[in-house]
């Protein structure tokens, strides 16, 4: 069936079968729209999940890939890296709308679609600017920062200081200061970068990587000795008596329970309610 008299047939509402689309975006905006409303009905009565439910939604996707270029257009100017980026994250909001709209909404899907398509491009962007992952209320909050100092320094002639920026934007000192350690996430520089701005990128001299700390894993042990500490000392005496026993002298649970004079089967239910214990102290302070 020729794409123009599937369009005349849905228009005048005829109950057709979906007409086979062999290359679905070469379909004409104005088809596409009358060719959608055909497959939108037919994918409302369709069973998920089968060869026909799966061709009426993809076909509807790639129908509709003009409304994902059409709002990229208006990111051009991010370079053409990103342009792939940009054009898949914006199909993702093409489907969504799919899987979402429905015909008794009384709105035509180019109207409903587009929201959706660019809602996710503009996530995409918001998500991935920032270098180090930052809550999107500080997100919020560097930008109305960034508006603020470049008002005030054009009427102070200087840049503000925290103080005058908190008065200005009528919030807390700490919540500027929140705000501006956030924006370091904002950008990151390479650790390969050498620490002396004038030397030759030749390979040589102290990079930042060189001179940045690590994790010392005796630091995390030390701080979960320091608290356990308290925890050990509300066990009563045998519970710590079988703990020394079994993790200080490295006993095994018989030879504590000849020891004490009582059943392995004994020390090991008593070791186990002391690790319990001690365990759920440790989440409940972390």
């Amino acid at each position: 069936m020729r794409v123009s008299a599937q369009s005349e047939a849905v228009e005048t509402g005829a109950v057709a079968e979906l007409p086979h689309i062999a290359d679905p975006q070469k379909v004409a905006p104005k088809d596409a729209r009358a060719l959608s409303r055909l497959f939108f009905d037919r994918l409302q009565v369709l069973e998920e999940g089968t060869h026909e439910y799966q061709y009426a939604r993809n076909t509807l996707i790639e129908m509709n890939q003009s409304l994902v270029y059409f709002a990229a257009k208006r990111y051009r100017n991010r370079g053409d890296g990103q342009m792939d980026d940009i054009i898949q994250v914006g199909t993702i909001g093409l489907i969504k709308a799919i899987d979402r709209f429905e015909l008794s909404r009384e709105v035509e899907f180019t109207s409903f679609a587009v929201p959706y398509i660019v809602g996710e491009i503009k996530r995409f962007f918001r998500d991935t600017t920032w270098s180090v992952h930052v809550p999107r209320r500080l997100q919020e909050l560097r930008v109305t920062l960034a508006r603020a100092q470049e008002e005030l320094s054009v009427s102070l002639d200087r840049d503000p200081t925290v103080a005058e920026l908190a008065a200005h934007l009528r919030i807390g000192e700490d919540e500027v200061i929140e705000g501006i350690i956030a924006a370091n996430g904002y950008t990151a520089g390479s650790l390969d970068l050498p620490t002396d701005p004038d030397q030759a990128p030749s390979g040589s001299g102290r990079t930042y990587a060189d001179i940045t700390g690590d994790l010392d894993p005796g630091m995390e042990l030390v701080e979960d000795l320091h608290a356990l500490a308290p925890l050990l000392e509300s066990l009563d005496e045998r519970e710590r008596t079988i703990l020394a026993m079994r993790f200080g002298q490295e006993m095994t649970q018989a030879e504590i329970g000849k020891h004490l004079g009582v059943s392995q089967m004994h020390i090991s239910r008593i070791l186990s309610r002391t690790l319990t214990k001690l365990r759920t102290g440790m989440l409940t302070q972390n």
